[in-house]
């Protein structure tokens, strides 16, 4: 089968087309057919040998997929051949067919089409487990979101929206503005100078912080907290990571927590599906729908990582492999 697979760690560059023996359907796993892949910004980092999780060279890239079941392992259940479905891990996505543990298979409502659905997995849960989760977000709570146009960042917006929050959204360009006001953002306010927009907004403070960003956003963030406010540690796209002096947590009784949903799966494969079925009114609304910033076919994965690393994305990057095919959701759509 076709896949692209990471050779050295010199960056976006180092990824190359090449031909593999497909993978085989061990017991509890599931073969899938994959329709389109998602793109993410631990992939960039993985280019460069800078991310937590490095396997051994060459390996095939990609976390995740949307496309249909080929086969099914010996023990899995309540799946069929032929069943459009997500699949989330570690690696293989990049390709024609990838092998995921049962318990990170979930189904797609038959309103959301595959190509939508490859921009779900990773940045929807991410957001669920940082805002309900990490976060213990309530309804008519105030979200400060910052990245807010990027892949991970629209799903925090419209996952905070879905459960009920007032959202500000911190964005750098009018473009991405306009993105997230088309998500529905209730504010949105500029990375530059942004502390000041939202005290003016919220003068009493915002409920969470979530923060994909880092760099020099951070103290600004933890000042714009209120009392018992939290900010959510999600990554530092910005490259720099902040510290924080804990004094100032303690005088404005505010928290910083870390949100790593990957780690937090350790030892819980049954929280995927949890979080999934969370998550399924909202999917089935149509209110968790992916901004798509652009789709490109799969031979061009590296230049999808540089267009993630131009920070210009305003939504989600996808990689087509096998296309919508005959997907009834997508001629509806």
């Amino acid at each position: 089968m076709k896949a692209v697979q990471l050779n050295a760690t010199d960056g976006p560059s180092s990824l190359a087309l090449a031909d593999v023996d497909a993978p085989t359907a061990e017991p509890g796993t599931i073969l899938i057919d994959v329709a389109y892949a998602g793109v993410t910004f631990p992939e960039l980092l993985q280019s460069r040998g800078q991310y937590q999780m490095q396997p051994p060279l060459p390996y095939t890239m990609g976390s995740e997929v949307a496309g249909t079941i080929r086969e099914m392992g010996e023990g899995v259940t309540g799946f069929s051949v032929g069943d459009r479905v997500l699949g989330v891990a570690g690696t293989g996505a990049y390709a024609e067919v990838m092998a995921v543990p049962a318990a990170s298979v979930l189904p797609l409502p038959e309103s959301v089409s595959l190509q939508s659905g490859a921009g779900m997995p990773m940045n929807l849960l991410t957001a669920d487990f940082a805002l309900r989760v990490r976060g213990r977000l309530e309804a008519g709570q105030s979200v400060l979101i910052h990245g807010a146009a990027g892949g991970l960042g629209s799903a925090l917006v419209q996952v905070a929206l879905a459960y009920g929050a007032e959202v500000i959204a911190v964005v750098s360009t009018q473009e991405k503005a306009d993105t997230v006001a088309n998500l529905g953002a209730q504010h949105v306010v500029f990375a530059d100078g942004f502390k000041d927009s939202v005290k003016e907004i919220f003068p009493r403070g915002i409920d969470l912080v979530a923060d994909p960003v880092g760099g020099d956003r951070f103290t600004d963030s933890l000042r714009c907290l209120s009392t018992f406010g939290t900010l959510l540690v999600l990554g530092f796209t910005a490259g720099q990571i902040p510290e924080v002096k804990v004094n100032r947590l303690l005088l404005n009784n505010i928290s910083v927590a870390g949100v790593g949903w990957g780690a937090a799966l350790a030892g819980r494969p049954e929280m995927v599906a949890q979080q999934w079925e969370t998550l399924w009114p909202h999917l089935s609304a149509g209110d968790l729908n992916p901004a798509i910033h652009t789709v490109l076919p799969l031979a061009q994965a590296g230049e999808a990582l540089e267009i993630i690393d131009s920070r210009s994305v305003r939504g989600k990057v996808l990689l087509e492999v096998g296309g919508e095919g005959n997907d009834p959701a997508a001629s509806a759509s």
